[in-house]
């Protein structure tokens, strides 16, 4: 679990977040979802530790991360999973080497044993077999699908992930959702993920926060999201179903 408490960050005289507070949950997908600049990508970030807070705390089970310093921090980051928008693997190594690269950096196994794992994650994402290819020899699917592999090669207890179906078809980006719903309920995993997309809300939306110019303006599942009387949400919300019904018809 992870819980977020009065949370602010500046930049400049900007506020981006104001007074945030949310709980992360174990076992379920939890939501970010908001326009672009709605602060939800710092939000991740802060909750990440890769930006600093200005005010208040972001706890990982009873670990306060802002009171940390740079080596405690770096040695809780092993038990977190980061998905990247776009996937942000590197085109120069295989996708075996691109999976085995946290295993490498953070774990004391043997390079059988290391094998044995990327073997695993890869099963785990369908993608049996593909562990000598690179990167621009495969879709942007499994490329997505490699980036969770990799996201998981530590068994991590916490998976954040950054607008995970970004670039995707919608039949991909569903594939997509569903694996990493699956993932979070087979490990327990405590699973954040910043999105816009409105048909990711609806296919795993277990606990959604809605964002508005930095502010929580709402909270709650996807099966009560459509019966809100938030005005920013709906907006949102209808604005968004109107977009993907149009992108529809032009396929």
């Amino acid at each position: 679990m992870i819980r977020v408490e009065n949370v602010c960050k500046t930049f400049g005289k900007k506020t981006v977040l104001k007074d945030i507070s949310v709980t992360l949950e174990a076992g379920k997908t939890n939501l970010i979802i908001g326009r672009s600049g709605s602060g939800k990508t710092v939000l991740l970030k802060s909750i990440v530790g890769l930006y600093g807070v200005d005010s208040g705390s972001i706890y990982y089970a009873d670990t306060d991360i802002t009171k940390l310093d740079f080596n405690e921090l770096k040695y809780l980051r092993q038990e977190v999973g980061m998905l990247f928008q776009g996937g942000a693997l590197f085109d120069s190594q295989t996708v075996l080497e691109n999976i085995m690269f946290p295993l490498n950096m953070f774990s004391n196994m043997t390079k059988k044993e290391k094998i044995k794992r990327v073997a695993f994650c890869l099963d785990r994402v369908n993608l049996s077999g593909v562990g000598k290819l690179y990167p621009a020899e495969i879709s942007g699917g499994m490329n997505k699908r490699v980036a969770i592999a990799r996201a998981i090669a530590l068994n991590p207890k916490y998976l954040l992930c950054d607008e995970p179906n970004s670039g995707l078809d919608p039949v991909t980006s569903i594939l997509i959702d569903k694996l990493i719903s699956e993932i979070t309920k087979e490990f327990n995993m405590t699973t954040v993920i910043n999105t816009h997309d409105m048909n990711s809300v609806m296919e795993i939306g277990e606990n959604v926060m809605f964002i508005n110019e930095g502010e929580k303006c709402w909270e709650g599942s996807k099966d009560n999201i459509f019966t809100s009387d938030n005005e920013h949400l709906n907006h949102f919300v209808f604005a968004s179903e109107l977009l993907n019904k149009i992108r529809a018809i032009k396929k």
